[in-house]
């Protein structure tokens, strides 16, 4: 059986903040230099495949993971809005901990209906952030038919795609782990896909 695509998928580096464990959705943060060390690293561990075209999202974090990588590759890199980290709304920049304090009754809300829930301050459902990215994803693998392709991506991002390609419904996402600086790789068949690595 061919494959049609290979996915290699990254998760950008570690965040300014991220010990306090924020929620930044749109919000555009700087990786810190271990975020970068960890962008270095992988982009030397892919060196040798055979990227034939790079996306990421147009936030800094994600770019700069994705202009790490591309310094060993001949391949256009894309820089999408279509590919941004869910917007958090009112939420964007507030750690948990402050979410917890300032929000505790939207805390609840969502717990009730995760996949459709909208933050206050017009941020976006877990529905809304699939088929955003979704349709904008099959896109590219349908533009890249026959090619190998390497996604720089955030958590909620990677785990969309994840859930799509597991099969997977979409209220079990957050059962999947994306570190910092991780590595996933999937294969596209034309009529399956296999996840050969995740969180790697």
């Amino acid at each position: 059986m061919d494959r049609v695509n290979r996915l290699y998928m990254v998760r950008h580096g570690q965040v300014v903040g991220y010990d306090g464990f924020p929620v930044y959705g749109h919000t555009d943060v700087e990786m810190t230099d271990v975020g970068v060390m960890q962008m270095e690293k992988l982009a030397e561990r892919l060196r040798l495949v055979n990227i034939s075209a790079i996306y990421s999202s147009d936030l800094k974090r994600s770019l700069l993971g994705a202009q790490i990588i591309a310094r060993y590759h001949d391949a256009p890199l894309h820089a999408l809005r279509e590919l941004r980290e869910m917007h958090f709304g009112d939420w964007e920049g507030l750690t948990l901990a402050e979410i917890r304090e300032r929000f505790p009754d939207e805390l609840e809300k969502r717990k009730t209906d995760l996949l459709n829930y909208q933050n206050p301050g017009e941020g976006e459902s877990i529905e809304r952030l699939s088929a955003r990215v979704m349709n904008y994803f099959k896109s590219i693998l349908e533009d890249q038919a026959g090619n190998d392709i390497l996604l720089v991506g955030h958590g909620a991002v990677n785990r969309v795609i994840l859930c799509h390609a597991l099969g997977l419904d979409l209220s079990r996402m957050f059962k999947i782990h994306q570190d910092y600086g991780c590595l996933n790789i999937i294969d596209y068949f034309a009529d399956t896909t296999l996840v050969r690595m995740m969180n790697g």
